[in-house]
């Protein structure tokens, strides 16, 4: 008998929705892997707060690197 695997529906953030990425830990010592999606993402030098768009891409991409990376929260 086949296993069936109960996918939870993906939430989607609403057309034009923004995401602002702070970058808060050095990838020194980090995998090849994580240097590379901290560059994806954009990241240039340390502290550096970007502004991307909150698309499901991104957010798997922040996913990957949550010990070096951290959403700001608008105030």
């Amino acid at each position: 008998m086949a296993r069936t695997r109960n996918r939870t529906p993906r939430k989607q953030a609403p057309p034009g929705a923004r995401i602002q990425l702070k970058w808060v830990r050095s990838a020194n010592s980090t995998p090849q892997k994580q240097r590379a999606v901290i560059r994806g993402l954009g990241f240039t030098r340390l502290y550096q707060v970007i502004e991307r768009e909150d698309t499901l891409s991104i957010r798997g991409m922040v996913a990957k690197v949550p010990h070096l990376v951290e959403i700001v929260e608008p105030s």
